[in-house]
């Protein structure tokens, strides 16, 4: 027996290689087959697709005001609690006079001066009128100097005294002929030209201040008008813009410090999200587009909104480049409120009537996009494809070789996904 297995030893194993040969051929088969019935596909269509970008931020009023106290001194009449909504100017909360320092207490008597002193320049007309004839006047006495030196330059009528004798004596006539002034006459007529200009320039400037509404005396009666109030302030809380409070801190007969915090004032009017969009993205947003919100702290609902500002700088943290995008809500309620944190979605483009592929069917190969079809046997086939853009579930294809109809492979497996597998990437606009 033994000399039978050594005679046919090399046939045996030949026999033993294809015997093996054969069956994992077998088993291969078979195991794509039981491959192929456990695939997750979806049948290529067309449809609609909503181009998104997603971020977070915080919501923020339109203005916001921390007040604090600008003077030292005890708390007198506080007119506001939290949840007032108050007008811009109004006194929310002002210290005893009998607390304040002695500068405070004297520019309410400032005030008082320097607004009757502002009052009498803006409001009085008699100065003006006044220097109305006198300008009126000096222009008549100049023009009758320069009229009279121009007739000097001509024959001009003249009128001299005379005398002739009659006996002993020398009397008097009037002689009147028509002659030419002599140099001491024009000299005088030009002296009085000089003159009356000058005082004709005098009255002129000061019609002109007046006129003006003496605008210098006016700036400096306001100024003291201002500093006056200023000082005045620092013993009371006004409100900087009309809005609501959300924070009262002080009560009647406390006694504060100069920088202590006394209210917060909110302009609830509208609600803003800051969000940090990517710099791949930013060049997608634009103002206008349509954002929808969504809140932790309110469950089942939607909020709209839409983009109010793009910043055109970005900034550099952790070695990314963000661009700030501001939101405004365009249907808050009361629910939402300034601090709550805000999941922000722009809608960047709407495209219709595409055709779409859920993006966990993408693979991405040495840069190129790929999906996985079954073929007419049921097996695998690799499609190249290009996406023009993305949702968070969905890419609509721009070229490459899937038509509606085919049955993508939603889980190929790693053999069929080759290396760097993964979505289509690249933002809301990927590439090829």
């Amino acid at each position: 027996m033994s000399g039978f297995f050594k005679r046919n030893r090399t046939v045996l194993i030949i026999a033993v290689v294809i015997a093996a040969a054969v069956g994992g051929w077998i088993y291969t088969r078979r195991g794509i087959r039981e491959t192929a019935t456990t695939f997750q596909t979806a049948t290529v269509e067309r449809g609609n697709l909503t181009a998104t970008i997603g971020a977070t931020g915080t919501v923020r009023a339109k203005q916001t005001a921390a007040l604090i106290w600008m003077a030292a001194g005890t708390v007198d009449v506080v007119n506001v609690q939290a949840g007032d909504n108050v007008p811009a100017d109004f006194v929310m909360a002002y210290l005893k006079k009998t607390s304040l320092p002695q500068s405070i207490i004297l520019a309410e008597a400032d005030l008082a001066s320097a607004q009757m002193a502002l009052d009498d320049l803006i409001n009085s007309d008699t100065a003006l009128a006044e220097a109305v004839i006198a300008l009126r006047d000096a222009q008549s006495e100049y023009d009758r100097a320069v009229n009279y030196r121009k007739e000097l330059e001509g024959k001009i009528h003249i009128k001299e005294i005379k005398y002739r004798r009659f006996g002993n004596q020398l009397v008097p006539f009037l002689k009147e002929y028509r002659g030419y002034a002599d140099e001491t006459t024009k000299k005088k007529a030009d002296e009085k030209v000089d003159l009356t200009k000058a005082k004709l320039e005098d009255i002129q400037r000061e019609f002109d201040r007046l006129s003006a509404g003496n605008k210098t005396e006016i700036v400096a009666a306001q100024a003291r008008v201002d500093a006056a109030q200023a000082a005045l302030n620092m013993a009371r809380i006004v409100a900087p813009f009309s809005g609501i409070v959300t924070e009262s801190l002080p009560l009647s007969g406390d006694q504060v410090g100069a920088g202590a915090a006394a209210f917060r004032l909110d302009d609830l009017s509208s609600l803003y999200v800051d969000v940090e969009v990517s710099e791949v993205d930013i060049n997608s947003v634009q103002i206008g587009q349509p954002v929808t919100l969504t809140f932790d702290a309110i469950l089942g609902r939607d909020y709209q909104g839409e983009v109010v500002e793009v910043a055109e700088v970005g900034v550099v943290s952790s070695g990314v480049v963000n661009f700030k995008v501001t939101a405004e809500l365009t249907s808050p309620d009361d629910l939402v409120k300034p601090g709550m944190t805000a999941a922000v979605d722009i809608t960047v483009k709407e495209l219709n009537d595409v055709v779409v592929i859920p993006n966990r069917a993408v693979r991405l190969v040495d840069g190129v996009r790929y999906v996985y079809v079954l073929d007419g046997s049921g097996q695998p086939e690799r499609k190249r494809i290009v996406i023009s853009s993305s949702s968070d579930q969905q890419s609509a294809i721009a070229d490459g070789e899937v038509a509606v109809g085919d049955a993508i492979i939603l889980n190929p497996p790693v053999e069929f996904g080759g290396p760097g597998g993964g979505g289509p990437g690249g933002g809301p606009f990927g590439g090829n």
